[in-house]
């Protein structure tokens, strides 16, 4: 299987792609983009399974043909993949369902969490944010309840030369942005968001630390601003996709 069929196949974070009651319309139609770019995926890989055997035959004309009706079809997917990462993100982090000083990235691909955060993470630093909750979702319901964002998220920091935690909720990571030691304070906006239900079974007990100094939140994040970011950086997730990229 190619890297982009792989990609397009993934599975979502966690249990639900939606960190809320959504409605089945907003549920239909996450589904029905993902099934589309899977879809088109399907038609990418045989496209190019019969441009190889084409060519092997002698008929480069045809191999020819098949290969560029397959890179057709890879481009659709890329489209319906990345139009279904903008809906979700919109849906998850829209203002009211997460805290400033957090992101949800419930229902993306691997590839795609992995840029959203790191343009979240630069956009909250020069804000002058200091700590960032991150939901990655438990796995619960991945191949061998393995968490697949945690660890990329992992990677991000320690690449970042960022210091982070887990919560008491294994789904929720906590991130000082300031260098310091990832110690949670006793209050945080995210505990209170928590308190309103939107997420249960968190809080603010650390698990494991990596060093430093933790400091106060200075100020919140626009969530229209992080929409306008996440828009900018999906192209360049589709174009970095080399690997096989599902999510928990």
């Amino acid at each position: 299987m190619s890297a982009s069929a792989s990609y397009q196949m993934g599975n979502m974070t966690g249990s639900r792609a939606f960190n809320h009651d959504s409605s089945q319309d907003s549920e239909k139609e996450y589904d029905r983009l993902r099934d589309l770019a899977r879809s088109e995926g399907s038609k990418r890989g045989s496209c190019f399974d019969r441009s190889r055997e084409a060519y092997q035959s002698g008929d480069g004309r045809r191999a020819k043909q098949l290969s560029e009706e397959g890179k057709a079809h890879g481009a659709k997917m890329d489209q319906y993949n990345k139009q279904a990462s903008d809906f979700i993100f919109r849906e998850n982090n829209a203002p009211g369902r997460v805290a400033d000083d957090t992101i949800d990235l419930h229902g993306q691909f691997v590839e795609e969490a992995e840029d959203i955060l790191e343009q979240r993470i630069r956009y909250a630093q020069r804000q002058g944010q200091s700590h960032l909750h991150v939901i990655v979702g438990k796995g619960n319901h991945s191949v061998n309840h393995v968490q697949k964002i945690k660890p990329r998220v992992e990677q991000v920091c320690q690449e970042l030369g960022l210091q982070y935690t887990t919560e008491q909720n294994a789904g929720i990571m906590y991130i000082n942005l300031q260098g310091g030691q990832a110690v949670m304070p006793p209050e945080s906006s995210w505990g209170s968001h928590q308190q309103q239900g939107h997420h249960g079974g968190g809080g603010h007990q650390q698990q494991q630390q990596h060093g430093g100094q933790h400091q106060q939140q200075q100020g919140g994040i626009d969530n229209e601003e992080i929409e306008k970011l996440a828009k900018k950086l999906l192209p360049k997730v589709l174009r970095k996709l080399e690997g096989c990229c599902v999510v928990m």
